[in-house]
């Protein structure tokens, strides 16, 4: 029985997968690529938080200071430096893993608000930091990010190699949620996030456990972060600001919270109307924001991708004690 489970479960990944890769070679032939781009770029920073939220159960506050900081991280790096794209991003996702680890390190010493309200405060500071720093460009940020040639031979500036490039590292960094979820390592954070003082007594290092998940959490917003960098050749105080970190909660919830899909879903819908409202209604788009979200909380809990689930029989992850 557990091997045909298996077999069906790698049959459905592989189906996921690879409608993925159909939908997105063709849709920016029919859209415009840079909405796309930053669909791909916020699709994989919600993704990351997910894996933290959805599977770990720790409500972070701070998650812009991951996406934000490794995008000036890269656009220093590409701009002043003459880093190549690869490199660049390379760089900012290991900047956003080891402020991720130091962050994760204070974090996890509490849990619940007070964990999300550390989170908060650190973010916090990094965002003073990017405005009082220099090289960061203050209230202006850092212009004129160079997209650069990939591997010193694609030309980056032209937008379909861009949307490509971007693409790929979209799918990479699913894969590597989808098989973290799925290995004995997700079984046990999933174990912490419904009892942790049963994975305790189990003799799980329940602290170690959660400083991995934030650390692959931090890691994966800051290559988000830094992709959305060069993408725009923009990385402004907007990425750095608590807004942003309320943004990618908002898309969790919505698409579906402890769901592979869900967040991929709530940063289309997200960026969508953000892309469609922002001319028309001006700064009440964030009241509209708000309202979906009411809406959804009450109506529709287990967000969009949830509820489909839950009509074929497929009960999503639970969320955090309490929530």
């Amino acid at each position: 029985m557990s091997s045909s489970i298996a077999a069906s479960e790698r049959k459905r990944t592989v189906w996921m997968f690879a409608g993925l890769v159909v939908v997105g070679s063709i849709a920016p032939f029919v859209l415009y690529p840079t909405f796309l781009m930053k669909v791909l770029c916020f699709a994989l920073f919600a993704c990351a938080f997910n894996l933290l939220l959805g599977f770990a159960g720790l409500l972070s506050f701070g998650h812009a200071a991951f996406f934000g900081g490794s995008a000036y991280v890269t656009g220093y790096l590409c701009r002043d430096l003459g880093l190549s794209p690869e490199l660049g991003l390379l760089a900012g996702a290991v900047f956003g893993g080891v402020l991720g680890a130091m962050f994760g390190w204070v974090a996890i010493r509490r849990a619940g608000i007070y964990f999300a309200m550390i989170t908060l405060g650190l973010a916090q500071l990094v965002y003073f930091m990017a405005v009082q720093f220099r090289f960061t460009g203050g209230e202006d940020g850092l212009q004129g990010i160079p997209r650069g040639k990939l591997f010193g031979v694609v030309d980056m500036s032209d937008n379909i190699a861009m949307y490509f490039f971007v693409f790929a590292v979209f799918l990479a960094g699913f894969w590597l949620i989808h098989r973290t979820i799925h290995s004995p390592f997700g079984q046990i954070l999933k174990a912490i996030r419904d009892n942790e003082p049963r994975a305790t007594s189990l003799g799980y290092n329940v602290d170690r456990f959660k400083l991995l998940a934030f650390v692959i959490s931090a890691t994966l917003a800051g290559l988000a972060g830094a992709m959305k960098s060069l993408v725009f050749q923009l990385a402004s105080l907007a990425d750095v600001h608590w807004h942003t970190s309320g943004q990618v909660v908002l898309m969790t919830l919505l698409g579906g919270l402890g769901t592979i899909l869900g967040p991929v879903a709530g940063a289309i819908t997200i960026v969508s109307l953000e892309d469609l409202l922002a001319d028309k209604v001006g700064s009440w788009v964030t009241v509209i924001m708000g309202s979906i979200f009411v809406v959804c909380v009450l109506l529709f809990r287990r967000g969009v991708v949830g509820e489909i689930g839950a009509l074929f029989g497929k009960k999503p992850a639970a969320g955090p004690a309490g929530h």
